[in-house]
């Protein structure tokens, strides 16, 4: 994907993974203007953290995160019960913007839910050293069947692993920062329902960059690691299961400001705002 003629992002439509890793289309590398990358993917602590992507690890028993699947009373547990999220077609192709639909599949290949998303890459006027990326999904279940999205943490496990949605596990060469309008730090702000979260880190050629998240649905909650990982995710299933009735979608919109350099609160909470 292209700013401007500057090269921000590449998409990944068709992994050629283990099924373990729970294969998906995602962002990777992602990059700020200056060319320093803000994603990671296959890293060896989380093999299947796949750069910025949508996935959940329970949908109807199916795990489409990739990785040991928790398990009440168990814990993390090896299990035959990987998915994937497969491209099914185009509806646009253009380099600042890509459209199209996808299935979400259990491991038989039947049909979870079904996905129309978009990305699109702009350019922030008045803001040179900054771009967006705006991600548009709408997940739809069967018309004969609920849907129940969950998680780790719906899922029994007790600290605060409400993870699955849209993820972004970015790299930093130390555990970046992380705040929002009024909370600072990991503890604070995972599990909150802030209207953004801001992520300032240094990657791996020591450029420093600030992400700047927002796009919370109204049962979402923001899910932060710095300490064991950085990443952000906009958690569908936090603490409680999320269910997509019969025949009718899920709709998100996730926004995500790649900005070069240290912002402070003030700068990252206007660019926060939604932008024309």
């Amino acid at each position: 994907m292209l700013v401007g003629g500057t090269p921000v992002a590449r998409y990944v439509l068709a992994p050629d993974l283990d099924g373990k890793h729970g294969p998906r289309p995602y962002l990777h590398p992602v990059r700020t203007l200056a060319g320093t990358r803000v994603t990671d993917a296959l890293p060896a602590d989380h093999v299947w953290h796949l750069g910025a992507s949508l996935a959940v690890q329970d949908v109807d028993g199916t795990n489409l995160w990739g990785g040991r699947t928790y398990v009440r009373d168990l814990g993390y547990v090896w299990r035959a019960d990987h998915g994937r999220i497969v491209h099914t077609g185009w509806a646009h192709r253009a380099a600042d913007r890509l459209d199209h639909h996808l299935e979400w599949r259990d491991p038989t290949g039947g049909v979870l839910l079904t996905e129309r998303r978009s990305l699109a890459a702009s350019a922030l006027p008045g803001h040179p050293g900054a771009w967006r990326l705006d991600v548009t999904s709408t997940l739809t279940a069967p018309a004969g069947r609920d849907v129940t999205l969950g998680s780790p943490a719906t899922n029994g496990r007790p600290d605060g692993a409400g993870y699955g949605g849209f993820f972004w596990r970015t790299v930093a060469a130390e555990p970046p920062d992380v705040f929002t309008a009024a909370l600072d730090g990991e503890e604070a702000v995972n599990g909150c329902a802030q209207p953004w979260v801001a992520l300032r880190g240094h990657g791996p050629d020591g450029g420093a960059y600030t992400l700047v998240f927002s796009g919370l649905g109204p049962d979402d909650r923001w899910f932060v690691r710095t300490t064991m990982y950085p990443g952000v995710c906009v958690a569908f299933a936090f603490d409680r299961p999320a269910t997509i009735p019969a025949g009718t979608g899920r709709p998100g919109h996730y926004r995500v400001v790649v900005a070069d350099g240290t912002l402070d609160r003030a700068t990252a909470a206007a660019l926060a705002e939604p932008q024309p």
